[in-house]
């Protein structure tokens, strides 16, 4: 019973962090159009250019896909063929996301991190900017997002073989993990 409450205490660690993080960047897509619409007024009204501004979209777009990745796991709205999954009883689901998490869903996060290493520790060495006159000068901590994404993401998937395990061991209630998720 002890190691189910850990196991309880950790999923529910792991899913406020990101639910936390999800919920913040949503409003990023906020700041995404009013960005877009100013660099159209200012473009198509005034004449007027702003590299900065333009690539400031290119980091909004960035933070709100690689960092929502682990929220929309979280949420389970990755796309998926659901024509067997749906289905499926709770024991069978909780099968299916315990091997994909296991097998691959972690390896392909841990890939991606130990890749994306020295790319961004090489962009971190020299603090690599905008390659454009009046860019931002912050590629660097834009390239941080390649570990930040699959870092959140693992965790998220460790919670999913977790909650799988507590499915499967009959410590937890299928329905009951199912609106954690929705909630």
């Amino acid at each position: 019973m002890a190691a189910s409450n850990v196991c309880q205490t950790i999923i529910k660690g792991i899913d406020s962090l990101n639910e936390t993080l999800g919920r913040g960047v949503a409003w990023l897509t906020l700041a995404l159009v009013l960005s877009t619409f100013i660099i159209v007024v200012m473009r198509y009204l005034f004449n007027l250019g702003s590299v900065a501004l333009q690539e400031s979209l290119l980091y909004l777009h960035s933070l709100i896909f690689l960092m929502g990745a682990a929220y929309t796991l979280r949420h389970d709205s990755h796309v998926r063929v659901d024509i067997f999954y749906r289905p499926m009883s709770a024991k069978s689901k909780a099968r299916v996301d315990l091997i994909g998490a296991l097998f691959l869903l972690i390896p392909f996060c841990l890939f991606i991190f130990s890749i994306s290493w020295e790319y961004v520790a090489s962009a971190w060495s020299y603090h690599e900017g905008s390659r454009e006159a009046g860019g931002i000068e912050a590629v660097f901590i834009l390239k941080t997002l390649l570990l930040i994404m699959p870092a959140t993401v693992l965790l998220q998937g460790i919670a999913q073989a977790l909650r799988s395990i507590l499915i499967l061991t009959g410590r937890n209630d299928p329905d009951a993990s199912r609106e954690a998720v929705d909630s």
